[in-house]
């Protein structure tokens, strides 16, 4: 004779939760966009599948490695967005985020950058899905800009005791530049204004989303005042980053015919002195982000 089955004593939901579904998809669109952005090849001083550019402590396996570890990062945040949360609560999971991209890197800080900037705009994606508000670059960013303002300019003045302080914050300290902060708590005004639409231009142009991509990163280097920029070169290499990406896009950018060149020139004169632009980098990632918000219903 046969057992009767035994119930199971947490039986398994037959559908997924709308609000997990929503934080799993905005959680695939930011891995999406920081894998877009590593694996673009040619970008000046920077990691990709091609070469370490600046960068001999990584290379293109430690990012691999550091998204992978970031997995469970963005939807988390995301689903913490939904509860309409102040600032402590992301902050918390951006902390326990590094910890997991520093033990998955060897200690490299590969995506600081990206857990704090993607992290805000995972949530507000969440305040605006919890409001029934439609979901676009504009609103998201402005939404980082209204609710978390505030507490994100603190961390300019403000740091935990005995923690190190990050290049960005040296710099912004030396050189009085707002960095990766400024630009968060303004609602990414060079993402909005500056990578967004070069982005869309040169998609419409050229229907290629690497094009796009490289051409709104030469316009980021050639407008932002790069902290990273400013940690290797001071003013001098700053303003030779900004000068020469400017000079790039004068020439055509990528609609020249002899882009390819020209870039790899510059990703040669970049290595040669030790310049990175990573803040332009983490810009991009955030354009790519902002630009995938387009499609989504």
């Amino acid at each position: 004779m046969l057992e009767r089955a035994r119930p199971l004593r947490h039986p398994l939901p037959l559908t997924v939760p709308a609000g997990e579904r929503f934080a799993a998809r905005i959680g695939r669109l930011a891995i999406r966009s920081l894998y877009r952005e590593v694996a673009l090849d040619g970008k000046p001083g920077l990691v990709g599948p091609a070469g370490s550019g600046s960068h001999p402590d990584m290379d293109f396996t430690t990012f691999m490695r550091s998204l992978q570890a970031l997995r469970g990062y963005f939807p988390a945040i995301a689903a913490c967005g939904l509860q309409r949360p102040a600032f402590a609560p992301l902050q918390a999971l951006g902390i326990a985020a590094e910890a997991d991209m520093l033990a998955a890197t060897a200690a490299v800080n590969t995506h600081r950058g990206a857990i704090f900037n993607l992290g805000l705009l995972c949530a507000a994606l969440g305040v605006l899905q919890a409001k029934g508000a439609t979901l676009n670059a504009e609103a998201a960013c402005a939404v980082v800009r209204r609710h978390w303002g505030r507490d994100i300019l603190a961390g300019l003045s403000e740091t935990t005791a005995g923690a190190p302080l990050s290049h960005g914050l040296i710099v912004a300290r030396r050189d009085g530049s707002g960095g990766a902060r400024q630009e968060a708590a303004s609602g990414f005004p060079a993402a909005l204004n500056v990578g967004l639409p070069v982005y869309r231009a040169t998609l419409a142009a050229t229907g290629d989303g690497e094009l796009a991509a490289m051409q709104a990163l030469f316009a980021l280097i050639a407008e932002l005042e790069d902290t990273n920029l400013l940690w290797r070169g001071g003013r001098a290499g700053l303003d030779y980053g900004r000068r020469t990406a400017a000079d790039f896009l004068a020439a055509g950018g990528v609609l020249a015919a002899d882009w390819r060149a020209h870039a790899a020139a510059i990703d040669r004169a970049f290595v040669a002195r030790r310049l990175s632009p990573g803040g332009s980098a983490d810009l991009l990632g955030i354009t790519l982000f902002l630009a995938e918000l387009d499609g989504l219903a």
